[in-house]
């Protein structure tokens, strides 16, 4: 896939299966917001969100918490760790090379340091966790674009 400069709302809404709505309101409730954010025209209409290549896979990940079960509030304290004690965006924690990497095992958020720590962001995000054991059962978090199913008509499926 080659990179864009931005992505409008429904370019993102096809990469990632959220909503435009889905994206509205997670604008509103400071989630994530766009680098260049709707505005009203001289015409009197709206001109339509415009998002980052990061801001797209950072809403990649964030869908993919989503479909894993884990609420706003979760992410929103996710993306507040992460900024406030590891000063890094989702994007450096999940694909950008940054010195903490997220991990999950389906029911909660880690962040293993390039030094080897881990910390549960969800239970207690200042806290080092003693690591003991198999770290294979822990999935990295990154983005990937999904591909959109489109609605098979009886014609395109063969059926007469």
């Amino acid at each position: 896939m080659r990179l864009k400069p931005t992505y409008s709302s429904r370019e993102v809404a096809a990469l990632t299966g959220l909503t435009a709505r889905r994206l509205q309101l997670w604008d509103e409730g400071g989630l994530l917001s766009p680098s260049i954010p709707s505005h009203r025209t001289d015409a009197g209409g709206h001109t339509e969100r415009r998002y980052t290549p990061i801001e797209l896979f950072e809403l990649l990940v964030l869908a993919e918490l989503r479909a894993r079960g884990f609420t706003i509030r979760q992410l929103h304290a996710v993306l507040a760790v992460l900024g406030e004690q590891f000063h890094v965006r989702l994007f450096d924690a999940t694909g950008g090379g940054g010195h903490v990497r997220l991990l999950t095992d389906g029911r909660e958020i880690y962040a293993r340091t390039d030094r080897g720590q881990f910390f549960n962001l969800l239970q207690t995000p200042a806290q080092p966790l003693l690591a003991i054991g198999d770290e294979g059962l822990l999935k990295e978090l990154s983005g990937k674009v999904r591909r959109r199913r489109t609605k098979r008509t009886k014609r395109s499926a063969g059926i007469r």
